[in-house]
């Protein structure tokens, strides 16, 4: 089954880009994302720049986080997102390489998921600024009720050079 039918469920995306048309890559993601079966776009936060973290050299990133009401159980939407990716020139080779789009599930209501091919939280979501701060843009009190939590350690995006 690949709907929820008896409610829409909150959830949170992380999109990044660093290859080609960056602004293009994150746009048609969102543009696409809102087509989803079952999903309905509520909230997008500003695209900020941000500098890689890890992995190879390469160049800056944009980013933004989007809130959605989907009735999508959390796997199926994940392979939505995928054939997302797929469909903008993702390839997927070694760790945190460059990317045209890469789109995370950060958070879906209260669940949580460990598995190998999908976290629940985002595993590495409370440690990266860049996606903290747009997600606190969007969701200040979903920040909050993390942070109480001690989820969140506190860190400082770079500041880049202009």
């Amino acid at each position: 089954m690949f709907k929820n039918n008896n409610r829409m469920i909150a959830c949170y995306i992380g999109l990044g880009s660093n290859l080609g048309d960056r602004q293009y890559y994150i746009k048609t993601a969102i543009k696409r994302i809102r087509l989803l079966m079952a999903t309905r776009l509520t909230k997008i936060s500003k695209i900020i720049q941000t500098l890689p973290e890890g992995g190879p050299p390469q160049d800056r990133y944009l980013n933004c986080v989007i809130e959605i009401q989907t009735g999508l159980f959390p796997y199926e939407l994940l392979k939505r997102l995928q054939k997302i990716e797929a469909g903008l020139g993702r390839i997927r080779t070694i760790k945190n390489e460059p990317r045209t789009i890469d789109l995370d599930i950060l958070l879906y209501g209260d669940t949580q998921i460990k598995e190998d091919s999908l976290c629940i939280p985002h595993p590495r979501m409370f440690q990266r600024e860049f996606v903290l701060e747009p997600l606190r843009e969007i969701a200040p009190e979903v920040v909050k009720r993390l942070k109480g939590r001690s989820l969140i350690r506190k860190q400082r995006r770079p500041k880049l050079k202009r």
